[in-house]
């Protein structure tokens, strides 16, 4: 019989995986990291409602809008986004082979890089589901205050959604690799997050190119307070590239990576420990 097609087979694996992944136990503990942006964009919120004077940054009452890119800069983009990536990416194969389950799927009349690719939308689309109520959450709690229009405030919502969706699939497609090739993936994906990519991106000279933070920082279009000591930290990131080209790099990591994890998969004897 002939084998089913690399599409279709990674459209079964996805349907497969899909809800393995958003009942698992990893979900559940990043939807409880992911209500803590809205538990502060609450506390906000009332501070707003019952003192006039609202949220204040160096003594200037802050607009919802200039908050909300505060927090999508800082909590998102540089934390939660990465350890979305972190944690799913490099579990797609590695938890297959931890449960010494791999072997059921790559004796199925499909190829192996169909297992890796259709897990890799289905991570794509749990840690959406995950990532957008709470955005959204957060934006009508914080953008009012102040201020604040919604109505005025809402096509940045649909680009920082965009931005999301792309941050995720990026760091999703690399640690996926790191996850075919890499012994213990999780520990060098939480270094690659959290100790190169700050780090390079204060060091002048070309090695933040090899960052994914450098290329999504350009498409993010919140400006922060200009006499804010964040606005001075975010100073510090703004060397960034034009946004066609951020995008086109990160099409290219995405593919290019995922490609070679597909080879990686295909070419790897797998040998279950006892």
């Amino acid at each position: 019989m002939k084998p089913p097609p690399l599409v279709q087979s990674s459209v079964r694996i996805f349907d497969l995986s899909l809800g393995q992944m958003l009942w698992s136990r990893r979900s559940v503990f990043l939807g409880v990291l992911l209500g803590g942006p809205v538990l502060l964009a609450l506390a906000l919120r009332i501070v707003s409602t019952l003192y006039e004077a609202g949220f204040r940054i160096n003594g200037v009452r802050a607009a919802g809008a200039s908050i909300f890119g505060m927090m999508i800069w800082l909590l998102y983009l540089r934390f939660i986004v990465p350890i979305l990536g972190v944690f799913y990416g490099t579990a797609l194969i590695a938890d297959e082979v931890d449960d010494k389950t791999i072997t059921y799927l790559f004796t199925r009349p499909i190829p192996r890089r169909a297992v890796l690719f259709g897990k890799f939308l289905a991570y794509l689309a749990c840690t959406v589901l995950l990532v957008l109520p709470s955005v959204m959450l957060v934006f009508f709690l914080v953008v009012p205050t102040g201020g604040g229009s919604i109505g005025a405030a809402f096509p940045s919502l649909v680009g920082d959604f965009g931005m999301l969706i792309a941050g995720l699939a990026a760091y999703g497609a690399v640690f996926a690799f790191v996850g075919t090739r890499v012994k213990r993936p999780l520990i060098v994906g939480l270094v690659f997050s959290f100790g190169w990519e700050p780090t390079v991106l204060l060091l002048p000279g070309y090695l933040k190119r090899l960052t994914v933070a450098y290329y999504l920082q350009a498409l993010v279009k919140h400006e922060m307070p200009q006499d804010s000591a964040v606005s001075v930290l975010m100073q510090v990131f703004r060397e960034v590239p034009s946004v066609a080209a951020s995008l086109v790099c990160l099409a290219a990591i995405v593919a290019g990576t995922l490609w070679l994890s597909g080879r990686a998969v295909e070419n790897r004897e797998y040998v279950l420990e006892q």
